[in-house]
């Protein structure tokens, strides 16, 4: 399994909780905060109506206060520590688009985090046409005290899919963040990718897959497209004009997506979360657990592993 780093050679795949465990020494675990921004393909600033996947009931505008985002930071590590038995805490600004805003609003907004000693680190998550060196700049200042990571929401390099599925932005728009970000070198970079958006085959999504090689970004997310309820594709799919990936094609295909990114390319995440009742399909993604175990078996079974088919 050549293609592993030494120390993960009984792992198939680069997990999260590897590498944070190697880099702390110690349980690191994510809280989730909702800062209260807003997304510009949704507010009409890009004229658009936002992504066609998006479910928008949960929509919020306005920034939160910073009681708010201390309150859930705070309640956040609490339920985590008891669950999980957590040590340390990453806070992940997590809905929407959270470089959307002045940079004197977002310095506060980060900001909250330096009231817990307990936090390691701090994940944004944002959009690649909401970034610029002025919100880098101030995302550089918390590396000296924090592991920090943003996270754009890419979901494929085809133009063609990025238009279909309304996301605002092109392929270059995120080559263009991308080698932006890259000039600050302590601060990590996770992409967002959906596999099966309409009019994607197998071919499309390992060029995705074989970019993301190229580019060997820190991180990756990889998620399966689902279909909410109360958004437009919605629409599509109950008029017949989309049909998710099965459980074994997304199993194969999120496989073959492993073996084509750089060894060292942490894997933060391989499923979907759908809350609540809004999920239409597939229904598969409920069982997150069976899911990634099928992934590790047939991983196994076929000796398959991240980086086999690694170009370099």
């Amino acid at each position: 399994m050549s293609g592993l780093k030494a120390e993960n050679k009984n792992k198939r795949y680069y997990r999260f909780s590897t590498y944070l465990k190697e880099k702390f020494g110690c349980r690191v675990y994510k809280v989730c905060v909702d800062a209260g921004f807003g997304c510009p393909n949704r507010d009409g600033k890009k004229g658009a109506k936002g992504c066609i996947y998006c479910n928008t009931a949960g929509f919020t505008g306005s920034a939160a206060g910073e009681e708010r985002i201390c309150e859930q930071i705070k309640t956040g590590m609490e339920r985590v520590r008891r669950k999980y038995s957590a040590d340390k805490f990453m806070v992940y600004f997590q809905p929407n688009t959270n470089t959307y805003g002045k940079i004197s609003k977002l310095k506060k907004t980060y900001s909250a985090v330096r009231a817990f000693p307990d936090v390691a680190g701090i994940a944004v998550g944002t959009r690649p046409d909401c970034i610029n060196e002025e919100i880098l700049k101030l995302l550089n200042e918390f590396t000296y005290d924090y592991e920090v990571w943003i996270e754009y929401g890419l979901q494929s390099i085809h133009d063609k899919t990025l238009e279909f599925i309304n996301r605002g932005h092109s392929y270059d728009d995120f080559l263009d963040a991308f080698n932006l970000t890259r000039k600050y070198k302590e601060i990590n970079i996770c992409v967002h990718v959906i596999l099966g958006l309409p009019g994607e085959n197998s071919s499309d999504m390992m060029d995705t897959a074989d970019e993301m090689g190229r580019l060997k970004p820190e991180g990756i997310k990889i998620h399966p497209l689902h279909v909410m309820k109360r958004t437009r594709l919605e629409t599509i799919y109950r008029e017949g004009g989309y049909w998710p990936l099965s459980f074994d094609d997304y199993i194969n295909t999120a496989v073959g997506f492993l073996e084509r990114l750089n060894p060292e390319t942490v894997i933060q995440r391989l499923s979907a979360d759908c809350r609540g009742g809004n999920l239409l399909a597939p229904g598969w993604i409920k069982n997150k657990n069976k899911l990634l175990s099928c992934i590790n078996k047939l991983m196994e079974r076929e000796n398959r592993y991240q980086g086999r088919l690694y170009a370099g």
